[in-house]
């Protein structure tokens, strides 16, 4: 039964985070489709280039829940059924691939950053404030978002073994699936490292490189 309960709470990560906001609010507000503009990937950056603010920070909100509230509620109500870390462990890596594959889109899903983010957050706060610190603070230096974004990713897993009987007691595949995500996330982000290394890519605030 054990195993039946972290099961059905792996296949509800991953189907909450197939839910693609990008699109979902963008047909809601009236928006053009995120997937044919721009970078043309489903996420809240493409949707900020609909010159909506709104609906770029409404997805944005979602995109990290969606990666937050799954993981909270295995790590908050899933002990009474025998869910302890390796659940949660699942449930993130679950969860982020859902934004990467969505199975209500074709399996064509965004980069998942906010997803990433959202999922360190509900794995510990503390980690997940100080991954999106980590993100701010290279943005905020090197006017990159994907930069900023590769290295919170990982520093993350990082973060979360250096703090070890310090801030929590780390678990072995929670830090796996952390470095999985990690990796999954710069795998995403591989032409805007090739557009780093060229020096070609747009910086915060300018219009995306050709």
């Amino acid at each position: 039964m054990q195993s039946a309960y972290a099961l059905a709470a792996t296949l509800a990560a991953y189907l909450v985070g197939s839910l693609s906001f990008a699109v979902i609010v963008s047909r809601a507000m009236g928006l053009a489709d995120p997937r044919t503009f721009g970078s043309k990937n489903p996420g809240a950056t493409n949707v900020l280039r609909s010159g909506n603010k709104a609906a770029a920070g409404v997805t944005l909100l979602l995109d990290g829940l969606k990666g937050f509230v799954p993981v909270l509620l295995v790590k908050k109500f899933g002990e009474p059924y025998g869910l302890g870390d390796g659940t949660i462990a699942m449930a993130a890596l679950a969860a982020f691939l859902g934004h990467l594959y969505p199975v209500f889109f074709r399996f064509k899903g965004g980069k998942g950053v906010a997803t990433f983010i959202g999922v360190v957050f509900g794995i510990e706060w503390i980690l997940g404030a100080g991954t999106g610190l980590t993100w701010i603070i290279i943005a905020f230096f090197f006017r990159y978002s994907s930069l900023a974004s590769l290295v919170s990713a990982i520093f993350a897993p990082v973060y979360y073994l250096l703090a070890d009987r310090i801030a929590w007691y780390a678990d072995t595949r929670i830090a796996v699936v952390l470095f999985v995500m990690a990796l999954l996330l710069a795998w995403r982000h591989k032409e805007n490292i090739f557009r780093l290394i060229a020096g070609k890519e747009s910086r915060l605030g300018q219009k995306k490189s050709a």
